[in-house]
């Protein structure tokens, strides 16, 4: 592909007079793409920022993507390296990596290995790979990939061009929305964890509940979102959500929101929009965590967090109390010699 193909395919996102090469050919040849340190000839590459020059010293590649810098800019001009100069340039290459590379997608059509109830409706287009199991009265929208051994169980309605990875399950009455993604090994509405103390042990609470996955979710590897005992569980619109995570029953998550793996919430947990959990996060049973709010890893949330603020540690705590707690803990051992140093020379006395 033409290094022109790939600018020219970038419309907007290219800042103006941003395409400069004095190499001797005009137009290169793009066969790949590379992380800047493994990049070799006719590789493209980028930059992200500023902390990453020295990287455009050494690099192999033919051309790069890069912000709006001079500086940067003329380092790649003096190595004769073409470049392409954008406001957000991992965004901009994330663009590019699509037009190079598309995920397998099934082609269209019912593997004869697949079982479809006659109830179901499937839309046009539609993909089901062997093994899979598509129940009765399920509603499939047009373009939807179901592949190998995936279980859509009854009364499931899924959105247009939605794809379920290889062994996903999406359990009774739940309600997928169009341009999902669901990886493999995931579980969407299975039995949220319901039991009543009794004296002789525990009484299971069936979950009459759904579970409703808003447009554009992704849902990573073996996570798990349990319906409803009640209503709904429902994950937003554009929510992002890693490997190994779990929501609970009830739970409510707001949209454009991004989980790392191992985020654990309980149940009637409450997510705002534009919220980042980072990696084994944990938030107890109907917490509310405000609009944009961030927790850092492996924070332990029991209590509400304010819209917009930053907590970490367990139990979280406003990320600058943590930072200042932290150096605290640190000096402990030196603190506690020198008390015990003053508690001696006082007996002393």
């Amino acid at each position: 592909m033409k290094f022109s193909q790939i600018v020219g395919a970038l419309g907007d996102e290219v800042t103006a007079s941003s395409l400069i090469s004095n190499r001797t050919e005009t137009d290169i040849d793009i066969t790949g793409l590379a992380p800047i340190d493994e990049a070799s000839s006719q590789h493209l590459s980028y930059v992200e920022g500023a902390k990453f020059a020295s990287r455009i010293a050494t690099t192999g590649a033919s051309a790069l993507v890069i912000p709006d810098e001079e500086t940067l800019q003329k380092e790649a001009g003096d190595r004769n390296i073409a470049w392409v100069s954008v406001k957000s340039p991992r965004l901009v290459f994330a663009r590019v990596i699509a037009q190079f590379y598309q995920p397998y997608r099934r082609s269209p059509g019912v593997h004869p290995m697949a079982f479809v109830d006659p109830s179901a409706t499937l839309g046009e287009d539609v993909a089901i790979g062997p093994n899979a199991v598509v129940h009765e009265k399920a509603v499939i929208g047009d373009r939807v990939c179901i592949h190998a051994n995936s279980v859509v169980y009854p009364e499931v309605t899924i959105g247009a061009n939605t794809v379920l990875h290889a062994s996903s399950v999406i359990h009774e009455r739940s309600q997928i929305g169009a341009d999902c993604i669901i990886h493999s090994g995931a579980v969407i509405g299975s039995e949220g964890f319901g039991f009543v103390p009794t004296a002789d042990g525990w009484e299971k609470m069936h979950q009459a509940g759904i579970a409703v996955l808003e447009d554009g979710v992704e849902i990573g590897t073996n996570s798990t979102v349990d319906r409803a005992a009640l209503g709904e569980t429902r994950i937003g619109q554009n929510t992002k959500i890693d490997n190994m995570v779990h929501i609970a029953h009830g739970c409510q998550v707001g949209e454009a929101v991004a989980m790392a793996a191992q985020v654990g919430m309980a149940g009637g947990t409450i997510i705002g929009n534009r919220v980042i959990l980072a990696g084994q996060v944990g938030i107890a049973n109907k917490a509310k965590i405000g609009d944009g709010a961030i927790a850092s890893a492996q924070a332990g949330i029991s209590s509400n967090v304010p819209p917009g603020e930053i907590v970490s540690g367990s139990p979280a705590m406003p990320h600058k109390i943590f930072l200042k707690s932290s150096s605290i803990i640190r000096r402990l051992p030196e603190m506690a010699k020198t008390l015990k140093q003053i508690k001696k020379q006082l007996s002393q006395e």
